[in-house]
């Protein structure tokens, strides 16, 4: 289990639950990591136990799920119960998320950038790693968002990680401003390199759960706090990391709150503010809103889109397809540990999706999921 991606972790509790022929099943965010492709069999399957008497509460952030496998909704904001059991029938959209977070829904506002093709910060030429990735080849730009899109088991995170130095690169080359380069670690891409990464797993790579939001946000910059004997004055951390944990609205009483109290939400924003503390030029961010909430998921797109304009080139790993049509200039489609297809996004759903699912169904053999 512990060489397998946070998304095959996922799948393997799903088919552990589905495999104890319960006649009440919990899903929790059963759906959190996995691509369109994968939650369209699941719920096939679902709707298959339901009608074979299984009583099934479905917990999810994703409004396109709830309509599309619920027959009634129990609504929670703040602890308490908004609605109980209400018909689905009766339910639309806006309703739901006025129920939710308590006023209508904002659409994120991503600012327009223009990006200068010349300046390239990361490039892949033929690279091939001990992960299995072969020949991948890519250019990243000052202050843009590419995305790296594919169902499960595709390579995308292995990538990153190769990148970063987790696996060895058996061939071609990475660059960083025209220079090639081998990281060693996550530190060293910081340290050497401006390089930050956004984990897709935030509990157990991304964040320290039993130290207080300070120590995870000045983790990354220790060294330039330091003193000339080594130690560093705590004031002084705070004095560092307030100014962010205040940019990304961290709801917390204090910076030495621990950061396993916060909020999921509240924990992915401490996750970026530690590599906007570190100044990165350069940010991977995987899975940015994952089991967050629909009103911190408009927030995160729009700091993501803040931190592009503001000239930090992203790579953004995302398996929610809406996600990546709103927030990448271009898409990079990824099957069996291969680059299959690049996709001009012109941020509009159908035709966007469309493309990027023909190139995977192109090598793989994949129904298209229908568009939520």
């Amino acid at each position: 289990m512990l060489s397998l991606s946070v998304a095959q972790m996922q799948i393997v509790e799903i088919a552990k639950a589905l495999s104890s022929e319960a006649k009440i099943l919990l899903l929790d965010e059963p759906t959190a990591s996995i691509t369109e492709h994968e939650t369209a069999a699941l719920f096939k399957l679902l709707r298959k136990l339901r009608d074979d008497g299984v009583a099934i509460v479905f917990v999810s952030h994703k409004l396109e799920e709830v309509f599309a496998i619920a027959d009634r909704i129990t609504v929670l904001r703040d602890g308490k119960n908004v609605a109980s059991g209400a018909p689905m029938e009766d339910m639309t959209r806006q309703t739901l998320v006025s129920l939710m977070i308590g006023r209508p829904e904002r659409v994120a506002e991503i600012a327009e950038r223009q990006v200068d093709p010349s300046r390239v910060v990361l490039e892949a030429r033929g690279l091939s790693t001990t992960r299995g990735h072969k020949n991948i080849t890519f250019a990243l730009r000052h202050g843009e968002i590419l995305g790296l899109y594919g169902l499960v088991g595709a390579g995308r995170s292995e990538l990153a990680h190769a990148i970063l130095g987790d696996a060895r690169i058996s061939g071609g080359e990475l660059l960083i401003r025209g220079e090639p380069a081998r990281i060693r670690d996550v530190h060293d891409a910081s340290t050497r390199f401006r390089m930050g990464y956004v984990s897709e797993d935030r509990k157990q790579e991304g964040l320290i759960l039993m130290h207080s939001i300070t120590r995870n946000v000045a983790v990354t910059i220790w060294r330039r706090l330091a003193n000339v004997i080594g130690l560093i004055n705590p004031r002084a951390e705070s004095r560092a990391v307030a100014p962010f944990i205040k940019r990304l609205d961290v709801r917390t009483p204090s910076l030495g709150q621990l950061v396993g109290n916060l909020s999921g939400g509240n924990q992915q924003k401490v996750s970026i503010a530690k590599w906007l503390a570190a100044q990165s030029e350069i940010l991977i961010i995987d899975e940015p809103t994952v089991g967050i909430d629909i009103k911190t998921k408009t927030y995160l797109h729009e700091l993501i889109g803040e931190i592009a304009c503001e000239g930090a080139a992203i790579l953004l790993i995302s398996s929610d397809m809406a996600e990546m049509i709103t927030l990448a200039d271009r898409i990079l489609v990824m099957h069996g540990f291969r680059l299959v297809g690049e996709v001009a996004n012109d941020h509009q759903y159908e035709t966007t999706s469309r493309a990027i699912i023909g190139y995977i169904h192109a090598v793989g053999d994949v129904t298209p999921a229908p568009a939520g």
